[in-house]
Order: C-alpha cells, then structure tokens, then sequence
C-alpha cells in the first residue's frame, strides 16, 4: 500500500516542518542563525535568566518544537524523524538561548540524545556556557524502578517542561531550576497503549504493525516493544490496567495531590481521550489521590499512531503547584497547559 501522507518529498519533512511553524507565528518564534532544524523564542536569549533548551527527533508534535515558549523552554532542535539531533544544532540553541545565567538541557532518556546532547554540552563548557542535564525518564515499561536510570521518555516529560520552565522565567538560578526539574521528573510516570503501528516518511512503510482488534500495552513512543500484546480492551480496563502499574511504581497514596495527563499518540480522537480521563480520575479518587490539574489532548505524538498514553505527577509541595499552575504559552499548544 502507498504511503499517505501530505508531504513533499520524504527527505525535506524535517526542514519543512520547522520553516512551515516559523513562517506560521514569526512573532513568537525564530530560527536559529545557520540551522534549519532549531528554534527558539522570538525573544531569546533573557539576559540574567536560565535558559532551557530541548529536543529530540522529529515525529512526535508537539513535542519537542511546540514547547518553546513563555514559561516553557526557550529554544529547541529536532532530528530526523525518531533520530536525534546533531550535537551542533545543540550547541547552536544552548548559545542562542543562553542570557549568561546558563542552560538546563531538558530531554528524554534515549542514547543517541543523551551522547548528542552531552557533546554539546562539552562543547558549550568550552565556549564558557555553564550546562546542567535533566533526563524525562517517566515510562514505567521500559525497566524495573530499581533501574530507572534505563527508562525512557515518553509524554510526562511536559511537567518538567512546565515546572522548570516557571522557574527559569521566576529568574531562579541554575542549580534551582536544575533541582526542580530533577524532582518533577522523579515524580511523574507514565505508560502507553498501541492500537496501530507508524510510517517513517523515509521508510515509506510501517514500522511494525498491530493486528486488527488488537492492541499492545506499553509500547513506546518509537515503537519500541512493551509488556503485553493481546485483544482490545474496553477503555475502562486499559485505564484499570495502566494506573494499576503507575501507581504502585512510585508509589501514589491516598492522600497524594497529583496531575494527570491523557495523551493522544496521534490518531486518536479527543472523545476516547475524555473516556479514558472518566475512568482514570474514578480509580484515583477511590485510592484516594487528589487531582489537581487535568491535561488531555496531544502533548506528544508518534506520527500517525493510534493510541494514548497516561501520565501521572506527584506534586508534594506548595513549590510544585505554583510552578505547574505559573502563566505560560506556546502557540502550538492548547491552553490545557497554564495560561
């Protein structure tokens, strides 16, 4: 079967993403001097404040682009569709968005990002920019707890973004917004579900596919493998089913205030997403967890992938709430998330 999709040739849907949301809001965005890959705020770099800059690869919107804005992230660079990007496109955005207070460098926990990403870093040192690391390392699949160093990223890296973001924009100092971005991620897990497989353009196929009627639980947001394939459930087992792993994992108690996100992996529609929150915010109340603040819609993507994931965030002080409830704005993002 052909591939359907609305591009123009498979190796220009990177740079033609990133030109077409620079052209689509000039006065919120700008393009990196000399990459065709990395943006940031119109209005970076903020003299005396951290910067935070992110990405990853492509295929997944809004993350990791749309999350550049007031009170989020200041700048950002992506990689081919599910690749990395490269160590000077890093670079590049860590001295555009840099105001001489220093860097977090805020991303998800895959090898080629960590090594591209830590290049840079070294590379920043060297030119006299301080650089500190923040890994999203939420999916509860993808390695026991006492391994979390190996688990991956997937959608609950939007609370660090949020909460570190209303930190740096506060004026906090590195070390601050560091450690708070550190605690956010510590506190959010998160799971997926899979309905049906994703095209790479450059593929121009399926990466793997999920059979009709089936589903698999806890796949990542690459397609990589989860825990279980088996019959499509009812939403209100695949909710049972995922809160059942996040919430024992960190654990969330019975009188725990948290945020919960239900994301969409891309093709799938806002009412099953709505579903899905019904049952989630019953199972919390009835373990008695408290829900703070509700974010459903597409946060992060997987191409044309049907499915959803959910992500759970721990907030256990004052600091937490007011930074996740502080003003912010990007304009690919829905106003779910602070304004």
């Amino acid at each position: 079967m052909a591939m359907r999709k609305i591009i123009n040739h498979p190796d220009h849907v990177e740079d033609e993403t990133v030109s077409g949301i620079l052209k689509a809001f000039p006065n919120y965005l700008k393009r990196v001097e000399g990459s065709t890959r990395a943006l940031v705020r119109a209005d970076a770099p903020f003299a005396g404040k951290v910067g935070i800059a992110t990405g990853g690869g492509s295929g997944h919107l809004p993350l990791f682009l749309g999350y550049v804005g007031e009170g989020l992230a200041t700048g950002c660079c992506v990689g081919n569709v599910f690749s990395s990007p490269s160590s000077d496109d890093m670079l590049d955005v860590a001295k555009a968005v840099d105001g001489g207070a220093g860097v977090l460098f805020l991303y998800g926990n895959y090898s080629g990002d960590s090594m591209n990403f830590d290049m840079a870093s070294e590379m920043a040192d060297m030119e006299g920019i301080r650089v500190l690391t923040t890994l999203g390392a939420d999916d509860v699949t993808s390695a026991p707890i006492d391994e979390r160093e190996r688990r991956r990223g997937v959608a609950g890296i939007v609370f660090p973004f949020k909460i570190a973001g209303a930190a740096a924009e506060e004026g906090r100092d590195l070390d601050a917004v560091h450690a708070i971005a550190n605690k956010a991620s510590f506190n959010t897990r998160s799971m997926g579900v899979a309905l049906s497989g994703t095209t790479i353009p450059a593929a121009g196929t399926p990466g793997f596919e999920i059979a009709e009627g089936e589903m698999e639980l806890g796949m990542g947001i690459h397609g990589e493998p989860g825990v279980e394939v088996g019959p499509l459930l009812t939403a209100d087992e695949i909710a049972g089913q995922m809160l059942d792993r996040i919430l024992p994992d960190l654990p969330f108690s019975s009188g725990d205030t948290a945020a919960v996100m239900v994301n969409s992996l891309g093709a799938t529609a806002p009412e099953e997403l709505y579903i899905l929150f019904n049952k989630a915010s019953e199972i919390l109340a009835d373990r008695g967890i408290n829900i703070h603040k509700t974010i459903v819609g597409e946060y992060a993507t997987s191409m044309e992938m049907a499915g959803a994931s959910i992500s759970v965030c721990k907030l256990d002080d004052d600091d937490m709430v007011k930074l996740l409830d502080a003003p912010s704005y990007s304009p690919l993002l829905s106003s779910q998330l602070g304004r």
